[in-house]
């Protein structure tokens, strides 16, 4: 009995990961649709001619090509022909990789610095409203010499654009920082990277922030949300509230059985049961950048608290290179972190919408108070296609609950 226990259960165990890691290889590609937005095309979309205003979410754009040929940048310059006049484009930070923006004489610098002035001469050539946000990339990965790397960055793209509201929130605050962008439609950013930074960062009047104890910011926060519930309101952060990729603990079946690929994609020794360790690790103890780890935790479960007293919020987030749709409790929560590398998403759970493919978050805001959701993609790299295409793969109408202004109090 024990010799067939010992065959039976081991086949049984690997026939199970083989059928899983198909079932992932088949559909890891292809766009997960929650049931009821399956038909997604057949929705009634306002005319153009309706929209005020238009907010382009890019995160993660910190690998483009320089050489004019990247995917992403060509497609969202057709954005900027369209809507540079009455539109914004917002980067949710990790906008260089490695490690931000080096000093000079470093080996990341050179390149760094073409890949920035890339994304930079872009937006100057079509005068295009922006901010840039950081990530935890732009702050040397989170190192405790990070908050020097975030400034030399800031004030790169501040003297370059000539523009204090290019990046926010300034000297790396906590934020929020709000930007009335329309009549209805306000932006609020925050710097999320602020939680998890380890090291020196800045609070209070010796780094010109606007107070010194960070229950300030919550208390700030709530009271903007709360007198501007007559609006729609877009909040920018670089870490996302949910998310079903490596960031929210959720690994491929490779990532468990073949874990020293995470080193070199060509270690393919199998490691079925110690290979589960990491994943388990990232899933509940957490690195910095995780929602497991205790500080994003903490974070998250207060920023939580405050979004979900309102339901007139879309919280947009980059960090996990994908594309995702989250709808939570009368608010809505998106990742948009795929414009320059891409990574695997969980389809399913509690996510509307979920992608692994290079690409970008439209919101479309119309007249009606209406704003459309809209999440645009580009062919994979070296797909042969022709550069500027591209395609929306989603739309949807977000609805919230806004409370008329003569009725607050």
């Amino acid at each position: 009995m024990l010799l067939y226990f010992l065959i039976i259960v081991p086949t049984l165990f690997t026939a199970y990961l083989l059928f899983s890691y198909w079932q992932e290889r088949k559909y890891r590609r292809k766009p997960y649709y929650k049931l009821a937005d399956v038909g997604w095309r057949q929705s009634q979309l306002p005319p153009d001619s309706g929209k005020v205003y238009s907010l382009a979410m890019l995160g993660d754009v910190g690998a483009v090509a320089t050489n004019g040929s990247d995917p992403v940048l060509t497609y969202f310059e057709r954005w900027q022909q369209e809507n540079a006049e009455a539109g914004m484009a917002v980067f949710l930070g990790d906008n260089l990789y490695p490690v931000g923006l080096p000093p000079e004489g470093h080996r990341h610098r050179a390149m760094a610095e073409t890949r920035l002035q890339t994304i930079l001469n872009q937006l100057q050539q079509y005068n295009t409203r922006c901010t840039f946000l950081s990530g935890n990339h732009d702050w040397n990965k989170g190192r405790p010499d990070g908050y020097q790397y975030m400034l030399r960055q800031e004030k790169y793209i501040v003297e370059a654009l000539q523009n204090p509201e290019s990046y926010l929130p300034a000297h790396g605050c906590p934020g929020p920082v709000a930007i009335q962008l329309t009549e209805g439609l306000l932006l609020l950013v925050i710097n999320t990277q602020w939680w998890v930074q380890r090291g020196e960062k800045p609070l209070g009047k010796k780094y010109n922030c606007p107070y010194a104890d960070i229950e300030e910011f919550y208390i700030n926060l709530n009271n903007l949300l709360r007198r501007n519930r007559h609006q729609r309101i877009v909040v920018a952060g670089h870490h996302p509230l949910y998310s079903n990729a490596l960031h929210g603990g959720k690994f491929t079946i490779k990532q468990h059985v073949f874990p020293l690929t995470a080193a070199h994609k060509r270690f393919l020794i199998p490691l079925p049961i110690l290979g589960s360790l990491y994943p388990f690790y990232r899933k509940f103890f957490g690195a910095n950048e995780d929602m497991s780890h205790k500080r994003y935790k903490k974070m998250r479960k207060r920023l939580l608290q405050i979004f979900h007293r309102y339901q007139n919020i879309i919280y947009v987030a980059g960090h996990d290179h994908n594309l995702q749709y989250f709808e939570k409790r009368g608010n809505h929560y998106l990742v948009s972190g795929s414009g320059s590398k891409t990574a695997f998403v969980k389809k399913g759970g509690s996510s509307t919408f979920a992608l692994e493919q290079p690409g970008f978050i439209v919101l479309n805001y119309y007249y009606t108070g209406e704003i459309w959701l809209e999440i645009h993609v580009v062919p994979a790299p070296n797909s042969g296609a022709a550069p500027g295409t591209g395609e929306v793969i989603f739309r949807k109408k977000l609805e919230s609950i806004v409370v008329p202004q003569q009725a607050e109090v």
